[in-house]
């Protein structure tokens, strides 16, 4: 009798194995959808399945994906809190559970990768009270036939199956693919840049200054990366909008200025830098007299200045031509030749790998970058 049960048992643990979808990290596509926008995809936040949990990037829960799920994250020092109507999570590096505010733990914890945390999407549902499941997709896109999964989490209640919210987004999942390859090949390109010849930058300080946007997220991950800070010059409605991006800002030493645009009909200079300000105060607690004028004159900047703020005066303006992985060198030759630190103004068009290949440059050379500060 017992080895016929020991028998049933192999067997079935057998089935239940040739059943399991097996899960390899090589080549594995699987995409995320928060709500009902499916959500760019990346090798640097992609899903992986780890003792049966599918974990996610903690940074979905930033722009698209707070406003779909109603949750908010915090990000600081190897610490990501995820927040929603009073409610929090938290995940530390380097623990095998979550815990709330009440002391209740979770299990299982996050994985830290790649200086991302990555959290278990059954967990975080569970807590929050969402819907989540994975679905198998398959895609269609540059000439051949992809398989993957789709985690789709959203708010309770949604009476779309999963089949049907596949079929509905499966254009856009098939759009999210090719924008991928397109980025893979791109990143084939982004190799680390040798320092030009010639070029001798030791001790000298680089003082990065950017214009808050679409792809700041990806730039302070590559300040991060590098352990580099620089100062992210945000407009108001920015700086309304993006309340997590702020406090990560300030969390990772990097400066915080407003951006103002004198060549706006509906507010002037005065008026945008207050409305940014307030913005700053109920996100982090705390104001900035770092300003940026664009559009404007010296009567413009004038009045800034007599409002107490510090104008940003760029040694060297590259908004223009912005910064990729291919100028990167060349920008860093021209800035060897000016003497003592450097003031630089990148403006809204750099990309994030032309920031990593130029903040690898700078450390090869043995250069800092740095935050512009009221100071600096």
């Amino acid at each position: 009798m017992f080895k016929r049960m020991a028998a049933g048992l192999c067997c079935l643990l057998l089935v239940f194995q040739l059943a399991a979808p097996v899960r390899a990290e090589a080549g594995y596509i699987c995409f995320v959808a928060a709500g009902e926008s499916i959500l760019p995809l990346s090798d640097s936040t992609m899903p992986f399945w780890h003792n049966g949990y599918l974990y996610i990037a903690s940074s979905i829960f930033t722009g698209v994906g707070r406003e779909a799920l109603n949750i908010g994250r915090i990000s600081n020092s190897g610490q990501v809190i995820l927040y929603s109507s009073g409610r929090s999570l938290w995940f530390e590096k380097e623990k095998g559970y979550a815990h709330d505010t009440d002391g209740n733990t979770y299990y299982p914890g996050g994985v830290q990768r790649n200086g991302e945390m990555y959290v278990p999407a059954s967990v975080v549902a569970q807590f929050f009270g969402l819907q989540y499941s994975v679905t198998d997709v398959k895609i269609s896109a540059a000439g051949s036939q992809v398989r993957g999964d789709l985690a789709w989490i959203r708010q309770s209640g949604s009476v779309l199956t999963e089949q049907m919210f596949v079929n509905a987004a499966s254009f856009t999942i098939a759009s999210r693919y090719m924008d991928y390859l397109k980025e893979q090949e791109d990143e084939t390109t982004d190799l680390t840049p040798e320092v030009p010849t010639g070029v001798e930058v030791e001790g000298k300080r680089f003082y990065l200054c950017l214009a808050g946007g679409e792809n700041t997220e990806a730039l302070l991950d590559a300040l991060e990366l590098y352990r580099a800070q620089a100062a992210f010059f945000c407009p108001p409605e920015f700086m309304a909008e993006q309340g997590d991006l702020l406090r990560r800002m300030a969390a990772t030493g990097q400066a915080i200025g407003i951006l103002a645009d004198a060549a706006d009909r509906e507010q002037t200079v005065a008026e945008q830098l207050e409305a940014g300000n307030q913005a700053l105060l109920l996100a982090t607690c705390g104001k900035t007299r770092l300003a940026c004028v664009q559009n404007g004159d010296d009567q413009d900047r004038a009045t800034a200045r007599a409002a107490g703020y510090r104008c940003l005066e760029a040694d060297f303006n590259q908004s223009g031509q912005g910064l990729s992985s291919t100028n990167a060198p060349a920008l860093l030759q021209r800035l060897s030749s000016h003497r003592g630190d450097v003031t630089l103004w990148l403006g809204d068009h750099t990309s994030a790998a032309g920031l990593r290949a130029f903040l690898a440059a700078a450390e090869d050379a043995d250069g800092q970058c740095l935050a512009w500060t009221e100071t600096a």
